[in-house]
């Protein structure tokens, strides 16, 4: 027991460090705690899963997906991964949610890279009905994230269609500095598909969302993923509710949308045409917002970009550097930037 005390200490103590610029001006102690999310661009490995249309990520497939290149996108993948501690967040996320991983056995993998081994990660993954076999997916640190429960709610198309299955909502449930939080994971239909299909996944999120709240009005729910939207698409503003504004979230309910402002400053997650768009974002609760930080309250959100993230030369400088491009192994990262959030709570 004493070795425990000694850790979790260490943490408390951690997480204080970062915003000391803030407890000096209120003479007040303050914990950060970070939550993140990154779309892992087709994390798979070199076994073909029944069932599972995985077959351009074998050794005899597409993309020639061989052990060399798996083991190098599993260390790819991990150096971002324990990048995120950082002077912010000095023990790493409390919560990571992941998408576009195969199955559990890549996120063990993954989770087993030796840059991840000293955060002492904890899995959250079902298997879910999406026709490619990728799936949602979470890393929580069980220092920082309580874990109580999850369950993977599944998309249902309003229209009764039961050929194109994709990604369900992972809704985790756990405790952050000692308070009931609901994480809900997400990977909305592609821009292949209609916009409307998207709507609907804002839909559900927002009734998800709702039925947290119905059965406990203090929960804090936090929305997270690729959307494959923009916040000013109607699929977010409108169908799941998502707001601008701190100032336009009158009650608990309400959503809060930090990455709109961010997005029009031009700042995004991944690049089409030479354009951002910011597809991966961390919404959540109005009962996240205010300066009461006696309880948990958000900080502040940015895109993790660092300068190895990106191509430096040809035809796609300046776009995040994915592990694939025209069908060449590029040995990057994801086409995706990852994005993180900040909450913080006084330290009585």
């Amino acid at each position: 027991m004493k070795k425990v005390f000694l850790i979790c200490t260490l943490v408390v103590l951690q997480l204080v460090l970062p915003i000391s610029a803030l407890a000096q001006n209120s003479g007040k102690k303050y914990a950060v705690y970070c939550v993140a999310f990154y779309n892992q661009e087709n994390l798979f490995d070199t076994i073909h899963d029944a069932h599972k249309n995985d077959y351009e990520f074998l050794p005899n497939g597409g993309y020639h997906w061989t052990g060399l290149k798996y083991k190098n996108k599993l260390k790819n993948m991990a150096t971002v991964l324990a990048d995120f501690k950082d002077k912010m967040a000095p023990a790493g996320p409390a919560f990571i949610g992941l998408s576009e991983v195969e199955n559990r056995r890549v996120l063990e993998d993954l989770r087993n890279q030796e840059q991840l081994k000293p955060f002492g990660y904890e899995i959250i993954h079902e298997e879910g009905e999406d026709k490619r076999g990728v799936d949602c997916a979470a890393f929580y640190n069980p220092q920082l994230f309580k874990y109580k429960s999850h369950k993977l709610v599944p998309f249902i198309y309003e229209d009764g269609d039961t050929v194109h299955r994709t990604r369900g909502f992972l809704v985790c449930r756990g405790e952050i500095a000692g308070e009931d939080v609901a994480v809900i994971v997400n990977h909305w239909p592609s821009r292949g598909a209609k916009s409307d299909r998207r709507e609907i996944a804002g839909r559900q999120v927002k009734r998800i969302k709702d039925s947290l709240l119905a059965e406990n009005p203090d929960v804090k729910v936090i929305i997270m993923g690729d959307l494959n939207d923009d916040p000013m698409n109607v699929s977010i503003k409108e169908a799941m509710g998502a707001k601008r504004k701190p100032e336009q979230c009158k009650v608990a309910a309400d959503l809060y949308n930090p990455w709109w402002d961010i997005l029009a400053g031009g700042n995004g997650t991944l690049k089409f045409r030479d354009q951002w768009n910011l597809f991966d974002q961390i919404i959540f609760t109005g009962n996240l917002l205010g300066t009461d930080r006696s309880t948990l309250k958000f900080y502040k959100a940015e895109i993790f970009s660092r300068d190895y993230l990106f191509e430096h030369e040809g035809k796609f400088k300046g776009y995040p550097k994915r592990t694939h491009g025209s069908g060449i192994w590029l040995n990057g990262y994801s086409d995706h930037l990852p994005t993180r959030i900040f909450l913080i709570k006084e330290v009585k």
